[in-house]
């Protein structure tokens, strides 16, 4: 059966010699995998830009409840960012926030709101012009709230681990921070309040892992 759906690319794999399988966290679906053939072809006139990680995507696609990969009619882009791709920093943040998703989203529950929350924070990102700085911070703390184990209090993040007590102010206004909220903070502070978010991620999911992204986005911030 068709259905029309957006949706927003995790990630990317080749699949024989001119196909990709392709990750996409569908509002109407949560997150599915499509076959995409001939992309890859010298014929496809860069239509593989489709499907790099992060893009909006306004889909057509065949739904088979028990199909683990599924195929779609039509795509094309919902969304053209201005600055997301243009921009080291906001590029480096992306990166973080496609590999934390690929790890981090893994169930269907909840998948319009959760689909919303994402979309709306990468346009955010990509429409913001300063005090970005801290927009990975934030999205930790908000799409926790999504994945069942969201904290309101600093001491359900820190739990029984030592934190200097210096973080501890920042990191109760940032529990309440929204995307334009500013918070004056150190490089020393903003890397270690990452730390301490991603501890607290992996104190609640077990496919975290180490990120690739983590060193280069400590180093970009500097």
């Amino acid at each position: 059966m068709l259905h029309k759906t957006p949706g927003i690319v995790f990630r990317f794999t080749k699949y024989g010699d001119t196909s990709i399988i392709v990750n996409i966290f569908t509002e109407s679906f949560g997150l599915q995998s499509y076959i995409v053939n001939g992309v890859r072809s010298a014929s496809a006139k860069g239509k593989i830009a489709l499907y790099q990680p992060l893009t909006l995507l306004d889909m057509v696609v065949y739904y088979k409840e028990n199909a683990q990969v599924k195929r779609m009619k039509e795509v094309k882009c919902l969304h053209q960012y201005h600055s997301l791709h243009a921009d080291v920093k906001k590029s480096t943040i992306a990166m973080f926030l496609a590999e934390l998703l690929n790890k981090a989203v893994k169930d269907e529950s909840h998948a319009q709101e959760l689909y919303a929350f994402i979309s709306e924070s990468l346009i955010s990102l990509d429409d913001a012009s300063h005090n970005f700085e801290n927009f990975h911070l934030i999205f930790l703390v908000k799409l926790s709230r999504f994945l069942g184990f969201g904290a309101h209090h600093i001491h359900e993040v820190t739990s029984r681990r030592m934190v200097d007590s210096a973080l501890e102010p920042l990191l109760e206004v940032l529990l309440n921070a929204e995307y334009t909220t500013h918070l004056s903070m150190s490089v020393a502070q903003r890397r270690d309040l990452l730390d301490v978010l991603l501890n607290f991620y992996k104190d609640h999911l077990d496919t975290l892992g180490e990120f690739k992204s983590v060193p280069v986005l400590k180093e970009i911030f500097t």
